[in-house]
This record gives structure tokens, sequence and C-alpha cells, in this order.
């Protein structure tokens, strides 16, 4: 036995020389561009830079306050070291950006609302949990509310036009009861109901000295980091290049009034595949589309 444990060392020691010898003599290796030096080569992870001032919607943020910086701070850690989807995030928003700006815009809500849409579904047709659908997150009965149709066939929560125009009747009645943007992004977030109970309880009306649940108190921070991250990717380690972003899609729009009884067919008559038309008008739920009311609806398809 004595004589075994003695052999395993030999051996541990032989094998430990060897790999020093082996490692220690390789000082280089070959690259596209020649050698270089393995002890020249750094590799280190930064805390990402803390902007000396930050707003959401022209409401600065109070970043003298401990508490206010490191909640920004540990979004931009977050959401700069998250690289696949920050650079998802980049590569979409080039597309999106573009349809949602100039909707705020004739609607008065300020640009900066647009990271709210971002951070909502990642730019992304999904469906939360709870029954959340769409860029904006809006549940079927606020949905319904402002007036977006929602049923097996039709689900204009994906339209994203007509989702955006509503989400802004959605926020300037909030506004409404807030008088501040950055409690109307928190509001989106939990709901009146338990802004406007937090605001009664704890007698403050300011979004960064209210006690709020996890999700809620992180919630603006998010936006914030991602606002200051998309307006200098660079500081932040994401060189892109512009080729690589998403392009926006070139589509033109046509009116239909009368139902569809099988959108594969209308799709191949239009000279596009059932896949391309579906991509285009996620509101589309089913494979046909009845319309006895003989409603107005817009398709997108390409040019």
């Amino acid at each position: 036995m004595r004589k075994i444990y003695l052999l395993s060392i030999v051996l541990l020691f032989a094998a430990a020389v060897f790999m020093m010898f082996t490692f220690s003599s390789s000082e280089s290796v070959a690259s596209d561009d020649g050698e270089f030096d393995l002890n020249d080569q750094q590799f280190s992870a930064t805390s990402p830079p803390i902007p000396v001032k930050v707003d959401f919607a022209g409401e600065d943020a109070p970043l003298n306050l401990y508490s206010v910086r490191e909640y920004l701070d540990r979004e931009l850690l977050v959401n700069t070291y998250f690289h696949s989807s920050t650079i998802q995030l980049l590569k979409c928003s080039n597309r999106w950006f573009p349809v949602i700006e100039p909707i705020l815009k004739e609607n008065n809500i300020p640009d900066d609302f647009k990271y709210l849409a971002l951070i909502e579904s990642g730019f992304l047709n999904v469906k939360s949990p709870r029954g959340a659908a769409g860029f904006w997150q809006f549940m079927e009965k606020t949905a319904k509310e402002y007036k977006l149709e929602v049923n097996d066939y039709v689900d204009e929560r994906y339209n994203l036009e007509l989702a955006t125009t509503k989400a802004c009747e959605y926020l300037a009645d909030s506004f409404e009861e807030y008088q501040n943007w950055t409690l109307v992004a928190a509001a989106y977030n939990a709901g009146n109901r338990r802004i406007s109970e937090s605001i009664e309880q704890q007698k403050t009306n300011d979004y960064y000295d209210l006690y709020l649940n996890e999700e809620t108190s992180r919630y603006v921070f998010r936006i914030l980091a991602i606002k200051t991250i998309f307006n200098d990717p660079l500081l932040y380690g994401f060189d892109i290049k512009k080729t690589d972003l998403y392009p926006v899609l070139n589509t033109k729009e046509i009116t239909v009034d009368t139902a569809i009884s099988n959108l594969v067919d209308f799709a191949l008559a239009q000279g596009i595949s059932y896949r391309n038309l579906k991509e285009l008008n996620p509101w589309l739920r089913t494979n046909y589309l009845t319309n006895k009311s003989g409603k107005l609806y817009t398709i997108k398809l390409p040019k």
C-alpha cells in the first residue's frame, strides 16, 4: 500500500514538472497576424462607468443618494455583462425604434418610453405567464379597455403601431394622475393602484423615495441603465457595426374589410409565403380572418 502511495506521489510530481516546462516553453502562439506573447494578454472585467447625470423623460435621478447610485450601478453591471441580451437589444432597436419614436412624438409622450417597451418585451412578440402580450405587454383587460381587439382570431396587442398608439393613451392617462413621468413608468410595471397606495401610505410621491417591491424598485433603473448604454455603446464595451444592426422592414400596406377564409391562399395570391405574412402581421392569430362586422384591417406585405 505504501509503495502504491509513493508511486502516486512520484507520478504526480513528474506530471507537474512536465506541464510546467511545456507551458513555460510555449511563450507565443500563432495567430492570423503572426505571433503574440501570451504574457501580454490581459483578461479583466471592470466596473462600468456611472454617468455624472442621468434622467428619465427630463426628470433627473438623484445620483447623490447612495441607494440611487447603487441601484443604477447594479443595472449597469447586469446589462453591460449580459452581453448576448444587450447586443440583441441593440440590434433590434435599430429596426423598431423608428416605428415607435414618431408615434410617441405625435402623442406628446417622452421619447424615453421607447426603452420601456424594450425592457418589457425585448422587442419580441412574447406572452407572459400572466397573459400580458406584445411589445408593450398589455394585459387583455387593459387592451380591451383601450379598444384593442383581442379574441381567438385577432389580437391587436401584437400590432405594433396600434399597440403603441394605445400605450400612448394609457401613459397620458397615467400622467394625468401623477404629473410625473418617472412614476408613470413605475406604475406601468406595478399598476396604478399599487403605486397610488404606496404614495398615500408612505407620504411621498417621489419614486426614488418610495419603498416598493423588488421588481418595481429595479424597473426604472433598468430603463436608465439601458438608455445610458444605448447612448454610448462603445463606452460600455459594445462595438456593434452598423451592418450588424437589424434593418427597418421595407413594407407596404393593403386594407381588407371582408373575411379571409384561408390566409395561406391569401399569402400566395400576394406572392409571399404564409410564414412571411404571419411574421409581418403577428396580430393574425389563426390561418383565417373572420370579419362579420366589416371592420377595416390593415395588412402589411413586403415591398
